[in-house]
């Protein structure tokens, strides 16, 4: 009587690199949302490469007021 012979399967070894996603992936956030909050709160044209373009400043313009930004 003949057995075949199962080879078990082999793991390969896979570095952990959860930490370095994760602290990546909350410095990637925590300059978004710094970004998005000096857009939306504090910009008043000051990023204006045409002199006193404020095309930014009027497109977060209502979300301003309903945030509670004062920008008059």
């Amino acid at each position: 009587m003949t057995q075949a012979t199962v080879a078990a399967p082999r793991s390969l070894a896979v570095p952990d690199l959860s930490a370095l996603s994760t602290a990546l992936l909350l410095t990637a956030t925590v300059l978004v949302a710094t970004l998005a909050y000096y857009f939306l709160g504090y910009d008043q044209g000051a990023v204006s490469v045409f002199g006193s373009d404020t095309h930014i400043h009027e497109f977060v313009h209502d979300a301003r007021h309903f945030l509670g930004f004062p920008c008059h």
